[in-house]
């Protein structure tokens, strides 16, 4: 079977966006490839290197939400990023290769200074941040990495590096192929994309209460004003959601707001209902899970040591390669 790497930053709990954008594709690849799900704690450290106190739990709250819509360690790898240091040497010795406009010019990393308002603050590690991703795949000798398109040029730099290396040292890593996927982009309830940072997401964990206030307070055609006023569905946030979350129903629901039959509340009060039913079994499994935190845990620390078996392998092949293994040709 292909291998297949992907991870997501542990920020803390993880909102819808994550579940229909990397989650719930995660469910499809264990099935059908050799996959590699990791929480990736030292990414979270390019923008939150000043709250390390809250490391820890996030990484907890990422392993319940990712253990409880159904990701199975018999049938992929679950690990922790810096449970396997070996990321951590390779990205040292790929970072003594890469020349320094092609991390500069990563559109990725530009956006991230840019809405988080870092400017000065934008960290060394930041800017290395497309060399500790590289490091994430090619360690793993993975053949793919799902990604939606507007991320192809991300993965053009790990594609790059995988190339600047092999043709330096030797061939050892392969080059990883983009797994394109069609993520569901779903805005925040303001509108904006959907962050934990900006205030305007609906978690995974959040109660029903707490996900139907959200929902009843996002945003939608700022044309309907009123009851029976023509919508404009397209531009609605609401409707967005129902798309994902309400698939059999959203035709007809575009068709009222079109013509002014149903109303923004009751709109609302149908996604909410629904959106709550689809998340009920996940909600039942994370509290279950929530039960037994050191069992979760442990889940997470065997994968790292499977993760970290491969890694080590694959290091050691890279260091040979580059003549500084210690020892003799």
């Amino acid at each position: 079977m292909k291998r297949v790497v992907s991870g997501i930053r542990a920020t803390g709990q993880l909102h819808i966006g994550h579940l229909v954008g990397a989650l719930q594709n995660y469910l499809k690849l264990q099935e059908e490839y050799q996959s590699f799900f990791f929480i990736a704690d030292l990414h979270a450290l390019t923008t939150n290197y000043e709250h390390t106190e809250m490391l820890k739990g996030n990484r907890v709250e990422v392993m319940l939400d990712m253990l409880s819509v159904g990701l199975d360690p018999q049938k992929c790898t679950l690990f922790v990023q810096s449970e396997v240091p070996e990321h951590t040497y390779l990205h040292l010795l790929l970072s003594m290769i890469v020349p320094i406009p092609w991390v500069e010019r990563n559109p990725t990393v530009k956006e991230m200074i840019r809405d988080l308002n870092l400017k000065e603050n934008a960290s060394y590690g930041l800017l290395g941040y497309p060399i500790l991703m590289t490091t994430d795949i090619i360690i793993y000798k993975a053949h793919y990495v799902p990604v939606g398109k507007d991320q192809l040029p991300h993965l053009e730099i790990s594609r790059e590096i995988v190339r600047r290396f092999n043709g330096l040292y030797g061939e050892l890593f392969v080059e990883p192929q983009a797994m394109l996927t069609e993520f569901p982009y779903l805005p925040g309830v303001d509108g904006r994309k959907m962050s934990k940072s900006l205030d305007n997401d609906i978690k995974i964990a959040d109660s029903q209460e707490q996900t139907t206030k959200k929902i009843m307070s996002a945003v939608t055609d700022p044309q309907k004003v009123r009851l029976h006023d023509i919508g404009h569905p397209d531009i609605c946030t609401v409707f967005t959601y129902q798309k994902v979350f309400n698939k059999e129903e959203s035709e007809e629901i575009k068709k009222d707001c079109k013509s002014g039959a149903l109303g923004c509340v009751a709109c609302k009060k149908r996604l909410a209902a629904k959106l709550n039913y689809s998340l009920k079994d996940i909600r039942a499994k994370r509290m279950e899970l929530n039960n037994n935190i050191h069992g979760v845990e442990e889940t997470f620390t065997e994968g790292s040591k499977k993760a970290r078996s491969i890694a080590t392998k694959t290091l050691e092949e890279a260091m040979s390669l580059m003549k500084i293994d210690g020892k003799s040709s």
